[in-house]
């Protein structure tokens, strides 16, 4: 048997093209329905205990410079002082929200959020109209 080395071998590609392609069909066929699921624990919650609802404490500074806790009127001088000495009687883990009007001076609130975040409460927001 003599080989002839100037003939060059053809590949025929064309039953592997058709395979694949139907292949891809079943492929693109099948995949929208697969569905995959994990199986996980979840943790048991306390049935018994139920969170506690705290009320938030709010602090309004009006145009006039005069201060509202909730309904209580305070001095705006001794504000430090006396919210200080009124914050123990309050929960420290309640959102305080500052309310100001628009026109006063900015380091004014700043001192009023300072006496907030002294007097020991770490959740503290600046309202805002919008």
């Amino acid at each position: 048997m003599i080989y002839d080395w100037e003939d060059k071998p053809e590949l025929n590609i064309t039953p592997l093209v058709d395979i694949m392609l139907v292949l891809l069909a079943i492929l693109m066929v099948i995949a929208p329905n697969i569905v995959y699921e994990e199986n996980i624990k979840l943790p048991q919650g306390s049935m018994t205990s139920q969170l506690e609802k705290i009320p938030p404490v709010h602090i309004k500074i009006h145009k006039d410079k005069s201060l509202y806790i909730n309904k209580d009127r305070f001095d705006l001088n001794a504000f430090g002082d006396n919210f200080y000495l009124y914050s123990r009687k309050l929960n420290l883990k309640a959102t305080v929200l500052i309310s100001a009007d628009k026109s006063l001076d900015y380091g004014l609130v700043m001192s009023v959020l300072a006496a907030v975040k002294t007097a020991g409460f770490t959740e503290v927001s600046l309202a805002t109209n919008g």
